[in-house]
């Protein structure tokens, strides 16, 4: 009985075949807030493909032996020039959603790690190559500026559970420190 399991057709003790899954693409919202609490995001501007001319987050791969969180340090400092441990960070927080999306071009399903990075209101970022612009979008601008659905959900879970406070954000809170598995 090819393809049965307990003697239920259809069901496979392993895949035969089906785009890989990868998690080592990691995403960073940085946002600042205004003296009234009004948040802010940075969106970056891509210089070349993949995804070239589109605004996104800070995005990155996790190299060998790397954990997401130092990842997430990592192209913070590579594509804004923004330190970790500077005073300018005022909080870090791993999102709990994660959003799977599909590359069609590499069959590939992504479920990546996501962070939210608050900065100091008056912090300029540093942008490297990879990017040709940065510029700020008002939180009720997220959802029609972010380009993917999932980027769009991350700025909501910002919104409604990282910027408001609360057990939830501390729970959720990083430390850069902390960082090694």
């Amino acid at each position: 009985m090819s393809g049965a399991v307990n003697n239920q057709p259809g069901y496979r003790l392993a895949p035969a075949g089906g785009p890989s899954l990868r998690t080592d693409i990691v995403d960073v919202y940085v946002f600042r807030r205004d003296e009234h609490g009004a948040i802010s995001f940075l969106q970056l501007r891509r210089a070349a493909e993949p995804l070239a001319e589109t605004w996104h987050p800070i995005m990155g791969h996790v190299e060998t032996s790397e954990t997401a969180i130092q990842c997430a340090a990592r192209e913070l400092s590579e594509e804004v020039g923004l330190v970790v441990e500077s005073d300018v960070v005022l909080g870090a927080w791993a999102l709990e959603q994660v959003h799977p999306y599909f590359v069609a071009e590499i069959d590939v399903i992504v479920l990546g790690p996501r962070f939210a990075v608050e900065v100091a209101f008056d912090w300029s970022p540093t942008l490297n190559e990879e990017h040709s612009e940065a510029r700020w979008v008002e939180e009720g601008e997220a959802r029609s500026r972010f380009l993917w659905p999932g980027q769009r959900a991350a700025a909501a879970e910002i919104h409604s559970v990282i910027v408001p406070g609360g057990e939830t954000a501390e729970h959720l809170r990083i430390s850069w420190r902390q960082s090694s598995v």
